[in-house]
């Protein structure tokens, strides 16, 4: 302390210093509190605190056996014993014993492992910037849910932008949108995507998950169908009319009541009810039929899987 006074004392002009600003610290560093404080640093500095001994435990467990040998009642003996015997002095007397012996410490070979571990569970490009080209008013083909106040991508449409681009899966997390953050309105982030032009950045968390692939599966429906008149449907502009006898082709079936498709013939792509969504459609409007004597349905939809040619 008193060396760094001195040189400041003989420190030269051609520093650059400001005699104005050496006066100000030369004050500071002379005042009482400073000086005291350094001193005290010092102190500390000199003096290296060792425990007195690592078995502590053991120690506590034989004061414990002197006490109950204690003959009558000696309400001091088991006012110590109580507080000696309480969970949290115990965990206490432990915490010091792993301190003391220098226990707290990992390994070299733990951390080794530790790391290899983070380093094979964490990938190394965890967020992704993403380019989309897109012009105004274009639907990119893609659909979006609230999950823990994050923006989740929920559904990617065949055949759109994002699925052809490939760079997007579903439960990938949308974080920004041309460096602004997305809010928790799924229906906002819809209208800025569609509103912008251009190039368009995403900042993705992707999900990682693989996904197999799914089974080649065909259908013909023995009904024809329009979402405009469809109030059940949860995007009417992403929805496939199709006609009684069209063969469409199945392309995503995660959702258990609107799956992706695309005709074969046109390759038009959209949302179509799944058939366990027509059966119950159909079960309410079977139970009016036969209370009416009209007489039963007949069946849907027809699959065809090409992976194991079976019909199902």
């Amino acid at each position: 302390m008193q060396q760094v006074l001195d040189n400041l004392k003989d420190l030269p002009s051609s520093t650059g210093a400001k005699d104005i600003d050496l006066i100000f610290l030369r004050g500071i560093m002379e005042s009482p509190i400073v000086r005291s404080l350094a001193q005290a640093h010092e102190c500390l500095e000199d003096i290296k605190l060792e425990a007195v001994r690592d078995d502590n435990v053991q120690l506590v467990a034989e004061i414990l056996d002197s006490l109950n040998m204690l003959p009558g009642k000696n309400l001091a003996a088991a006012e110590l014993a109580r507080i000696l015997q309480e969970p949290h002095f115990q965990s206490l007397i432990e915490a010091h014993d792993e301190v003391a012996a220098k226990a707290y410490k990992p390994s070299h070979t733990a951390e080794s492992c530790n790391s290899i571990l983070t380093s094979s569970l964490m990938p190394a490009d965890a967020v992704r910037m993403i380019g989309i080209q897109k012009r105004a008013g274009e639907p990119l083909g893609v659909t979006f849910r609230v999950v823990q106040g994050e923006m989740v991508i929920a559904r990617i449409l065949h055949g759109r932008p994002i699925d052809k681009q490939g760079m997007l899966h579903t439960g990938d997390i949308i974080l920004e949108v041309n460096g602004h953050e997305v809010g928790s309105n799924p229906r906002e982030l819809q209208e800025l995507l569609r509103d912008c032009s251009g190039s368009v950045t995403l900042k993705v968390l992707p999900s990682y998950k693989d996904s197999p692939a799914p089974p080649q599966v065909f259908l013909k429906p023995y009904f024809s169908y329009n979402p405009a008149t469809d109030n059940l449907t949860p995007c009417k502009e992403a929805g496939l009319a199709f006609s009684k006898g069209d063969i469409l082709h199945v392309v995503n079936r995660e959702d258990p009541n609107w799956w992706q498709a695309c005709k074969v013939v046109g390759g038009a792509t959209g949302l179509i009810p799944s058939q366990f969504l027509e059966e119950k459609r159909k079960a309410f409007v079977r139970r009016d039929r036969d209370a009416a004597g009209t007489g039963q349905l007949h069946p849907i939809i027809v699959f065809v899987s090409l992976n194991n040619s079976r019909y199902c």
